[in-house]
């Protein structure tokens, strides 16, 4: 069973950047979907990002694109989240997740993902 865990979350003011991180454990990490979500105070959980099997295929949601970059590096089981000109509304709880891919589309429910880290914090200072 794939076990994740984040880490790279912080404190940053508005404007900077942070790098998460997620190591996965166990043997599906090539065969997985990876994506980020985020649970902000008071807010239902919220896509971020997902990346196919390859690294090739991405999605973002429109709130972050073309602000984040999500990658993953097979040699290490590792995917990260370069996030660059932070907003204080990008304050959140970041979660990693994956799921067993079935093809090429990415799918930004949560509900697909049945494999979740613990969350890292992240806070953006105005």
């Amino acid at each position: 069973q794939a076990q994740l865990v984040e880490s790279g979350g912080g404190l940053v003011q508005a404007g900077g950047s942070l790098k998460l991180s997620c190591a996965a454990s166990g043997r599906t990490f090539g065969s997985s979907v990876l994506g980020w979500f985020r649970v902000a105070p008071g807010k239902d959980r919220e896509f971020v990002a997902a990346i196919g099997r390859s690294g090739d295929n991405t999605k973002y949601s429109d709130s972050v694109k073309d602000r984040f970059t999500i990658s993953r590096d097979h040699s290490k089981n590792t995917m990260n989240l370069q996030m660059n000109s932070l907003k204080p509304e990008d304050t959140a709880v970041y979660y990693c997740a994956s799921y067993l891919a079935a093809g090429w589309r990415l799918f930004t429910s949560p509900n697909y993902y049945a494999h979740w880290g613990q969350g890292t914090q992240v806070t953006v200072s105005s």
